[in-house]
């Protein structure tokens, strides 16, 4: 009992700190960038961190449990997703940013915890649209009840990134456990652990956003502004290392789960 109660220690401790990969702390940076209430993102995290668990028990179980093996160019489209997810969370945040190069002026306003920008003149008459009207004010209305649409973006987000990261850690117990029901114990209390470890870096990470959403509106701005570029930046870094220096788009895909 004393080394399995060591070794799920061990698990939740490894989970917490595999929430803070750089891709993981880029991708939800990104989601809570327009986050104006901590306790909000604090919740996205939660629903990454579930998502990301539902994928690394799932194929976790079936490489401890039932010996699938995971071909070099499969593992290398699991990772390739997560970078692509990243310049789309990434384009997705600087769109914004992008209508008012165009010439838009923005003001950002606030539905709920989230706060969203439009474009609009300064006469009272051209104000952009009424705050009833807007889709995103209507979306709210129609699921303030069950906040739907608020969860889905960082649950899938946290599904595609379990999906990189499961055979790695699969793997890993698989060595470590040769127990089949204690390495699925153990895949459970490391995805515990990846949730408290997101729920604390997206808390953290939303700080200065929701300090800024009002005080500082152009520098909020800025902040989200950074977090999209970086986010687009890594992942096309992501996609050039896995399609071509790991040889995705080749003929022999050289992978190694990590």
């Amino acid at each position: 009992m004393g080394s399995l109660l060591s070794i799920l220690a061990v698990g939740f401790a490894l989970g917490m700190r595999h929430a803070t990969d750089p891709d993981h702390v880029i991708a939800v940076t990104t989601i809570v960038a327009r986050q104006r209430s901590i306790r909000s993102a604090a919740l996205i995290g939660a629903l990454w961190g579930l998502g990301h668990t539902l994928t690394i028990v799932a194929v976790g179980t079936a490489i401890i449990g039932f010996g699938v093996v995971i071909p070099p160019r499969l593992g290398l489209t699991m990772e390739f997703s997560v970078g692509v997810m990243l310049i789309v969370l990434g384009v997705l945040t600087l769109s914004g940013f992008l209508d008012r190069l165009r010439g838009a002026h923005v003001h950002p306003h606030p539905h709920g915890d989230f706060v969203h920008a439009h474009a609009h003149a300064h006469a009272p008459e051209a104000h952009g649209h009424d705050e009833s009207a807007t889709p995103l004010a209507r979306i709210d209305a129609w699921f303030r009840g069950v906040g739907l649409y608020q969860a889905v973006r960082p649950l899938v987000v946290g599904i595609v990134h379990g999906l990189a990261g499961s055979a790695a850690v699969a793997l890993l117990v698989l060595v470590a456990i040769p127990e089949p029901a204690w390495g699925v114990l153990y895949l459970l209390v490391f995805g515990a652990g990846t949730v408290a470890g997101m729920i604390l870096i997206t808390a953290t990470t939303a700080a200065p956003f929701a300090y800024t959403a009002h005080r500082m509106v152009r520098f909020n701005r800025w902040l989200a502004v950074g977090s999209g570029v970086l986010s687009v930046a890594f992942g096309l870094f992501v996609v050039y290392d896995l399609g071509v220096v790991k040889g995705l788009f080749g003929a022999n895909p050289q992978w190694t789960p990590r």
